[in-house]
């Protein structure tokens, strides 16, 4: 079955992306939640002129989430968290921390769900890696030094 994204799907694709899904994902999950629209000639046709519009919009917004990456290429952020003798945190470090990290050390704003780590919650002092998908062409990899204060 062919459809049309009408909103981002994590997994599956961005608004308006032409796929083709299995016929059950789509008529139960995607069309039903508003997520989705069925490809038809007619609706193919809107979607080629709509990107045809937006392809300028498109090009601005990938080199502003380009000048965003090269700023954020290469940093090491400094996440201070409580944490025992053992090197076990009180708590956890998840993508909100690394947000506002990026805001404090950097002063840039960067959304929360954007922020990808590898493991959902990040729970003992050490070095970790984090991906910040700034477009869907745009994905920087930072590092992440999480000490005990």
């Amino acid at each position: 079955m062919e459809i049309i994204l009408t909103q981002d799907v994590k997994g599956v694709g961005y608004k308006n992306d032409l796929l083709k899904v299995k016929n059950g994902f789509g008529r139960n999950y995607l069309i039903p939640k508003g997520l989705a629209v069925i490809a038809t000639k007619s609706s193919k046709k809107e979607l080629a002129e709509l990107k045809k519009q937006q392809s300028f919009k498109y090009e601005r917004i990938k080199n502003e989430a380009t000048a965003i990456a090269q700023a954020l290429e290469g940093i090491e952020l400094k996440i201070g968290v409580k944490a025992g003798s053992t090197g076990k945190i009180f708590g956890s470090v998840n993508n909100i921390m690394v947000a506002n990290a990026i805001l404090e050390q950097k002063n840039m704003e960067i959304d929360r769900k954007i922020v990808e780590l590898k493991e959902d919650h990040i729970k003992e002092v050490g070095k970790y890696k984090a991906k910040i998908k700034l477009h869907k062409d745009v994905v920087v990899e930072i590092d992440l030094d999480v000490v005990a204060e």
